[in-house]
């Protein structure tokens, strides 16, 4: 049995029983025990003779809130959303490039461009696969596993790893080598209690006690952090929209977080219980005609009839979506003659109760989403399976099972930029700076074309504004490379399909063209033909000269109820929705071009009395001085633009 500690008596013992040097394992994500974290980094910065290393990924800090009408906006929410969330203390000195001499945190993948300015976590990034974290780590000498369990009262004798048994699993059976041989290396658990209790399932998320040396008897209470919905919009519909044609009845699915994984969503559950809607939407896409040939053979636009499998290294919310809808309903089985006869048809359902419909690694998600977990009965939860990632992200072991699973396997990832050639780029700056991480991108890729029938679809948005510039996703060369273009594959914009797998680098770059915003195409052609990868009198199909927002809005506007601004729900209000609205529109007019346009919004703003509501939630009800008169006026001239 673990020895039941508090959380100071736990660093005591870490500190009497471990040598100077700690080496601390934490999960990525959700699954850190932030409270025990931050007593041993206490502890730590307080012992200039001890040594402290952490090894994880996914340091979950809250937004900052920023100055301003961004502030004002900010504040009130996350103060509801994460509440008492309890931050990570060397996170804060990580921010500024302040941990101490004798601390040293090396993550493999980071909040998304939270820490472009960090320069001690720039140089401590270590560029892994998230299916050998495990390996690198503990080659490294990890002596300490810290991690949040879950627990239930109808288990006394186990606990569950619930959002993170993805590296935990495989770093467990290493260690049990190490320990066989004498090192001496503690593993310790601390009960939150409002993580959902995931069970015993072949995968093992459920655990025995005996698993821990340490336990912290407190229950962790603190608000799990969460991942509020964003709005999805226009692009990304789109995007979602054109992947979801390429999604298989019968198949298996992963998908990635953020908007454009909630606009698949939104597109799947259309295709579903909207379908004659979605068709409709398809057949006004001009370019559709030129893609029906790919649809017809890979994908599909009518109703799941088998319904598909989700495996997915992150449980996201779209995927639990997805699974009360019922389009997540495919049955995968942990025995390989079980696995034949369910793909033969063979399998009674009712009698083999031991089939699953999601693998998972890890999850984090909106606060609806841990409801959701939590609600769900014995019999829900049996049907995830969380798991291992070396199970998910890798073929090799167990691979005649996993193939047999993951048939027609669509792996749906996102990238930020992607060149004329078909080099993808996901996780790091040209200059070097990461953005995030290669995570399981490189994992999944190389599955897809180690799968016979799978395919690796990359999704991106085709433009991005920045500081009231607009500039091109799709470039003709990048400093930096995540995805190398020997293995391309789907590309997909909001503009449509680019179908890369065996083509010539010229019908590459045509297929690139094709999706390509229209404001960047001729360049983009000068480039490629002075680099002598088009012929000089190379002319674009009309078809795609016309690739401009203006005319998806106009398609978009024919049919709303596809495009949904939330369609996964909201933790906004309904005010907070158009304030959000607004104040997008306002940051979109802070540029030379269209401050008149702004002036002259501001000056044209409705009376207060309109959206006095707003104004409330902003502080801006009864303005003091010339600054809050301002901010009125222009979130008045914001809300009206936009309503």
């Amino acid at each position: 049995m673990p020895h039941s500690c508090s959380i100071e008596q736990a660093v005591d013992h870490v500190l009497a029983e471990l040598p100077a040097h700690i080496r601390m394992g934490m999960p990525l994500g959700l699954g850190k025990p932030n409270r025990f974290a931050n007593a041993l980094y206490a502890r730590i910065k307080s012992l200039p003779d001890r040594q402290l290393t952490i090894y994880t990924a996914l340091c979950l800090g809250r937004p900052k809130a920023g100055d301003g009408l961004q502030r004002r906006f900010l504040e009130p929410f996350l103060e509801r959303v994460f509440g008492d969330y309890l931050e990570l203390d060397f996170l804060a000195d990580l921010h500024k490039s302040n941990l101490p001499p004798n601390v040293q945190v090396e993550q493999f993948f980071m909040q998304p461009g939270s820490l472009l300015g960090s320069a001690q976590a720039q140089q401590e990034y270590v560029s892994s696969n998230y299916s050998h974290a495990a390996r690198d780590i503990n080659a490294n000498g990890v002596n300490l596993v810290a991690q949040l369990v879950a627990h239930d009262p109808q288990h006394p004798d186990h606990l569950s790893l619930s959002c993170n048994p993805d590296i935990t699993l495989d770093l467990l059976h290493m260690l049990e080598k190490r320990r066989a041989a004498g090192e001496h290396i503690l593993v310790l658990g601390h009960v939150h209690a409002d993580l959902p209790y995931m069970p015993d399932m072949p995968g093992n998320a459920e655990v025995s006690v005996d698993t821990f040396d340490l336990l912290i008897e407190y229950e962790e209470r603190s608000t799990l952090f969460s991942t509020p919905n964003m709005p999805v919009g226009f692009q990304d519909h789109f995007i979602g929209l054109y992947a979801s044609t390429l999604v298989k009845d019968g198949g298996t699915l992963q998908i990635g977080i953020g908007s454009m994984g909630d606009a698949l969503t939104a597109a799947l559950l259309a295709r579903q219980a909207d379908n004659e809607t979605y068709r409709a939407c398809l057949a006004e896409l001009e370019g559709i005609c030129t893609w029906k040939p790919l649809i017809e053979a890979q994908g599909g636009v009518m109703p799941f009839v088998a319904g598909l499998y989700g495996c997915s290294e992150m449980l996201v919310n779209g995927l639990l979506v997805l699974l009360d809808a019922g389009i997540v309903r495919r049955k995968v089985y942990p025995d390989v003659e079980l696995q034949k006869l369910a793909n033969a048809g063979a399998l009674d359902e009712t009698l083999h109760g031991n089939g699953v419909l999601i693998h998972g690694g890890f999850f984090l998600g909106p606060r609806s989403f841990y409801e959701r977990l939590r609600e769900f009965s014995p019999a829900q939860l049996e049907q995830i399976d969380m798991t291992a990632i070396s199970y998910i992200n890798e073929l090799y072991g167990d691979e005649v099972l996993k193939r047999l699973q993951r048939r027609d396997a669509r792996f749906i990832n996102s990238a930020f930029t992607v060149t004329l050639l078909g080099a993808a780029v996901s996780d790091q700056l040209a200059d070097g700076r990461v953005v995030s991480g290669v995570g399981g991108q490189y994992n999944f890729v190389a599955q897809a074309h180690a799968l016979e029938d799978a395919r690796s679809i990359l999704i991106l948005r085709s433009w991005r504004e920045s500081g009231g510039e607009v500039s091109s996703n799709i470039v003709w060369e990048y400093g930096h490379t995540t995805i190398p273009r020997h293995l391309r594959d789907v590309i997909i914009t909001e503009y449509g399909i680019a179908d890369l797998r065996g083509k010539t680098d010229a019908a590459v770059i045509e297929a690139l063209l094709n999706i390509t915003d229209s404001r960047f195409q001729p360049g983009l052609i000068d480039q490629a033909q002075k680099a002598g990868k088009l012929p000089k009198g190379f002319r674009l199909d009309p078809l795609f000269t016309q690739n401009t927002p203006q005319r998806l809005k106009e398609i978009r506007d024919q049919f709303p109820s596809l495009f949904v601004e939330y369609p996964l729900g909201s933790d906004f209000s309904v005010q907070e929705r158009d304030l959000l609205r607004a104040l997008n529109w306002l940051k979109s007019k802070f540029k030379l071009t269209e401050i008149i346009e702004l002036g002259r919004a501001t000056l044209e703003a409705p009376e207060p009395g309109a959206f006095a509501e707003h104004l409330r939630r902003m502080g801006l009800d009864e303005p003091q001085g010339l600054r809050e008169e301002l901010y009125q006026r222009l979130v008045l001239a914001g809300l009206q633009a936009t309503s």
